[in-house]
């Protein structure tokens, strides 16, 4: 009997599952709006999100998602699965698979970019992480989180913009059209920021429909800012550094230093190919390969494709795990 190869997507808001024959064609896919992160209540919402959407797929390619999922073999690249522990304590559970193994979520973009071939990943987006393998070496570096890491995320840059801003408005820094323009959003009152930050609108929007959902704990005291909240003020950063604003120009250079020391750390590992993924990186792109040369590319598939290859990898004996 013909064996299938099975990907999942887990990201922060939504699940994506892809069915594939033993040649890696698609039989059927779906998507689901849950929060799939590992550190989601722990691992819960993640699988429930995969059990229902085992019920969707299996269908859709006329397969009964009892029997048939006993001969597809799994690979799941999720969100919150830095910890090896988060890990395998996802992988223990119960599923009806021929086996499954857990990646972080970075694994399957970087095998998705290179579709399985050695290269490396910089994920530049809200968040920011690489991921190489050269030579049957894996070598992962960042992706520690915003409040320690994330050195290229464009939440970074989105709150050294607010940080900026506060300082023109303070007048302890030159001000230019971009801080005028952050400072406007925040009626020109660095009170209304910092209440912004520190017990932010949106953020507590969603924890009480997490909460209504029974995705999370009843929320208490104030909810700061979350690193999408930062991040939200990239487009406006943009838009300045195109029309050639110097505080635009300041934080870019900011933002091109802390993608260097990635870069280089790569390339010093052997790396020939580093792929970009995440909005904020699709729109650095150009400059990064001006800055970079042929060593930055496009990536060749989705992440969700990277999970279908990295499970055919494993069951092949071409990926130990």
């Amino acid at each position: 009997m013909q064996k299938l190869f099975l990907g999942v997507d887990g990201g922060g808001t939504k699940c994506r599952m892809r069915l594939c024959d033993e040649n890696l064609k698609p039989l059927a896919e779906a998507t689901i709006a849950a929060p799939s992160n590992l550190q989601v209540r722990d691992g819960n919402a993640a699988y429930g999100a995969i059990l229902d959407l085992i019920d969707e797929v299996f269908p859709k390619a006329g397969l009964d998602p009892k029997a048939d999922a006993a001969r597809a073999h799994a690979c799941f690249g999720m969100a919150g699965a830095r910890m090896v522990s988060a890990r395998e304590s996802f992988a223990k559970r119960a599923f009806p698979f021929a086996s499954v193994n857990v990646f972080d979520d970075i694994d399957i973009a970087r095998a998705g970019a290179h579709e399985g071939e050695d290269g490396a990943v910089l994920i530049i987006g809200t968040g920011s992480a690489g991921l190489g393998m050269m030579d049957g070496t894996r070598y992962q570096v960042g992706g520690w989180g915003f409040l320690v890491g994330d050195t290229m995320a464009g939440a970074i840059l989105g709150r050294e913009l607010l940080r900026k801003s506060l300082l023109a408005h303070d007048g302890l820094e030159p001000s230019s059209p971009l801080t005028e323009a952050v400072m406007a959003r925040f009626d020109n009152n660095g009170d209304n920021m910092m209440s912004w930050s520190f017990d932010n609108p949106d953020a507590c929007a969603e924890m009480k429909e997490l909460h209504a959902e029974g995705l999370s704990h009843p929320p208490s005291g104030p909810i700061p800012a979350r690193p999408a909240d930062y991040g939200q003020f990239v487009p406006l950063f943009m838009e300045h550094f195109d029309k050639g604003d110097p505080v635009a120009a300041e934080l870019m250079n900011f933002e091109l230093l802390s993608i260097d020391r990635y870069v280089h750390w790569f390339m010093a590992r052997g790396a020939k190919s580093i792929a970009i993924v995440g909005g904020f990186g699709e729109r650095l792109f150009d400059i990064l390969v001006e800055r970079y040369g042929p060593v930055i590319t496009r990536p060749k598939s989705e992440p969700l494709q990277g999970a279908v290859i990295l499970a055919k990898q494993i069951h092949d004996g071409v990926l130990p795990v």
